[in-house]
């Protein structure tokens, strides 16, 4: 298996377990360590979707590493991911396997491209119901939710204000408490 070409699920699959890497339309991609600032926003984050979703007992809130299996060329770490109970079938012993009601990407400059265009692509066309970026430089969160196949801004705000969601009843973060004095 070389990098440059073409790779699929069973490429993915025969690396050894902890490799960083995601399989993005078909191409392995590096994901190094997240920063400090990065995995404290996340953090934060996980605490507001566990205390809405998972103590409502309306489904399951999981934080990477895990894998998610879009198909044949997509497997992707992401930041956050919720599997609202109608779909707790699709967690497995390799990870999750089909669409995810929410996903959560907490932008890094070595993976903003991926999360901003290829990934935000492939969560899109395959039906994700919300899609969330985080950017902790710019103190800005952007909430998406698919209609017929493509995302709309559904919620935003940036330095201060709420984000809400519109797949998690209930579930709204204060953009302001979430970068403050982070580190």
């Amino acid at each position: 298996m070389r990098l440059g070409e073409r790779h699929t699920v069973k490429d993915y699959e025969a690396l050894p377990e902890g490799s960083p890497y995601q399989l993005i339309m078909g191409e392995l991609v590096m994901s190094p360590a997240p920063n400090p600032l990065h995995q404290e926003v996340l953090k934060r984050m996980f605490l507001e979707f566990h205390e809405a979703i998972e103590r409502k007992k309306l489904g399951k809130v999981f934080f990477a590493p895990i894998d998610l299996y879009m198909d044949e060329e997509n497997v992707f770490q992401p930041d956050m991911v919720v599997l609202l109970r109608g779909n707790i079938q699709k967690l497995t012993e390799k990870g999750i396997e089909g669409v995810p009601d929410l996903v959560v990407e907490v932008l890094s400059p070595s993976t903003a491209y991926y999360d901003l265009k290829e990934k935000k692509e492939v969560y899109e066309r395959k039906g994700v119901k919300e899609y969330w970026i985080v950017d902790p430089k710019v103190e800005e969160v952007e909430v998406y939710v698919n209609e017929g196949g493509h995302f709309r801004l559904f919620s935003h705000a940036r330095d201060e204000g709420r984000v809400r969601s519109h797949t998690v009843e209930g579930l709204e973060i204060d953009v302001k408490e979430l970068f403050k004095e982070v580190l």
